[in-house]
């Protein structure tokens, strides 16, 4: 029996000897890297993403765009979650960050606050997805709104209706788009004044994917005159349209839908849904990081860089079905 336990005890300091050793050669490696990049003349930038607690496949691809970018431009990047009190956000003033980009959820008055505590700190920032309106506002990357409204607008006039009685059905997963609902509406408006029967109907939905089904079945069972639903996330499109297929009214209300998931793409093909308005959170991502690279380096970057907004119909599906599918297999 002391056999085997003085063999047991000379494994266990064998094997903690080999993790300790193993440390010490990681850590060493880790040290050696920033070294090495200038040594190559190349500075190590360090920076910090902050996003909204409630993470999606959004925020996701936002995230690996600005990974992907960092890599390119020499730089190091953590990613922190947005706090109720701003106190994660604070602290970046006083951890020796180079910089950092900022997702904001909503026009929260503590996010605002503390961004104009960090810009009194002199530390560069960049605002990615949601601005922030501001006296000298800060360097933002995202989409415009007033073109997202705009262009699910004329993807509503597939249907040739003379008369559109719409509804937006905007949503806690998607807060950049809500903030900034006038805008949308402004962009709808701008399209289809002169067929609107009435005015636009905004909805809500929360973090729930499900949520929309809900929705749907208040307004086909409130608000049955409402013939064309708008909707600004992927799985509230997706939850949405089963719940009128369920409810037999697949051709009574038309389908603009979010994004290009291969689901979505099988609608459309379908005809359940006229067509989808889609974003590109990976290069907002991408270019938030670039942006910032490029203020800390110059001093200077764009005030504001337009990612843009694509749309899918049934005539362009099959260029968006390969991609689609590829972005699928890589989240699974």
């Amino acid at each position: 029996m002391k056999t085997q336990i003085k063999v047991g005890l000379a494994v266990t300091g064998a094997l903690a000897a080999f993790s300790f050793f193993m440390s010490v050669y990681l850590v060493s490696g880790l040290l050696s890297k920033p070294s090495q990049d200038v040594a190559a003349g190349r500075e190590l930038r360090h920076f910090s993403m902050y996003l909204p607690q409630n993470r999606n496949y959004y925020f996701s691809d936002i995230m690996s765009g600005a990974m992907r970018a960092a890599s390119e431009s020499g730089a190091v990047i953590s990613v922190h979650t947005l706090d109720s009190s701003g106190t994660a956000l604070r602290m970046a003033a006083y951890s020796g960050l180079d910089g950092i980009v900022v997702c904001p959820d909503l026009d929260d008055t503590v996010v605002f606050d503390t961004l104009q505590f960090l810009t009194r700190k002199k530390l560069p920032l960049v605002l990615v997805n949601h601005n922030i309106p501001a006296e000298q506002p800060w360097p933002f990357v995202g989409t415009n709104n007033f073109d997202f409204g705009r262009k699910a607008a004329q993807l509503s006039l597939a249907t040739k209706r003379e008369d559109v009685n719409l509804a937006v059905v905007y949503s806690e997963k998607s807060p950049a788009i809500f903030a900034e609902r006038e805008l949308v509406e402004m962009g709808i408006n701008s399209v289809l004044s002169a067929r609107l029967s009435g005015p636009i109907q905004g909805y809500r939905t929360d973090m729930n994917p499900r949520d929309a089904e809900k929705i749907v079945y208040q307004i086909v069972r409130g608000r049955p005159g409402i013939n064309t639903i708008v909707f600004t996330d992927l799985n509230d499109t997706l939850a949405g349209t089963q719940a009128l297929i369920d409810l037999n009214q697949v051709g009574l209300v038309q389908v603009v839908g979010f994004g290009n998931d291969p689901a979505l793409l099988d609608f459309i093909r379908k005809g359940i849904v006229a067509g989808s308005v889609v974003v590109n959170p990976s290069l907002m991502g991408y270019q938030a990081v670039k942006a910032l690279s490029e203020l800390v380096s110059s001093g200077y970057t764009s005030t504001s860089v337009d990612t843009g907004i694509d749309v899918i119909t049934p005539d362009n599906l099959l260029s968006w079905r390969a991609p689609a599918e590829r972005r699928a297999g890589e989240r699974q």
